[in-house]
């Protein structure tokens, strides 16, 4: 098919069976995993290898990990060979975002900026509590945590890569602190 590694954005990997009929549970490493729910097709990457195309005939969540069924693969003998193998999805099948909302794969690796402490570092995870997303960043005031919040995110510079945050003071160690 001549699908460019640039085009595809990995939302998991395939990490067991699920019943008899050929089910595989994908274990999402993307806050964007949530976009297989309405995936029409999607590819499957063996490391080494090139990405082979499937299209989802049955897809659900199930405690936090994806179900989903492929056609022509319906049973678990069918199945077997693709654990491991990463899950992927062209870019330009991901649904439009709405409003000021941004995919995950976006943000990370930006660089943060906050109006009273200067660069704190780079954008390397995000992880989901009750409340809100929290973003981590790494560098020079170590490890600092920032709910993803529109009081605290001032800009969010895409083709620049750069966020720009306000955050309370008490959020930032000091350098002298770190």
């Amino acid at each position: 098919m001549g699908i460019e590694e640039a085009e595809l954005v990995r939302l998991g990997v395939v990490m067991g069976t699920h019943g008899l009929r050929g089910d595989i549970k994908v274990r999402p490493q993307s806050p964007d995993a949530r976009t297989l729910l309405d995936a029409r097709r999607i590819f499957l990457r063996r490391a080494g290898e090139s990405a082979v195309v499937y299209n989802p005939v049955r897809t659900a969540l199930h405690k936090g990990i994806y179900l989903l069924r492929l056609e022509g693969l319906d049973d678990i003998d069918a199945v077997q060979i693709l654990l491991g193998c990463e899950v992927l999805v062209r870019r330009d099948d991901l649904p439009e975002t709405a409003g000021d909302e941004t995919y995950w794969m976006d943000l990370q690796g930006m660089t943060v900026i906050d109006h009273r402490c200067g660069e704190l570092g780079t954008l390397d995870d995000l992880f989901t509590t009750a409340a809100h997303d929290i973003y981590v960043v790494n560098g020079r005031f170590g490890e600092v945590l920032i709910p993803a919040v529109d009081e605290f995110i001032v800009e969010i510079d895409l083709p620049g890569r750069r966020m720009s945050v306000d955050l309370p003071e008490g959020l930032v160690r000091e350098p002298d602190e770190v």
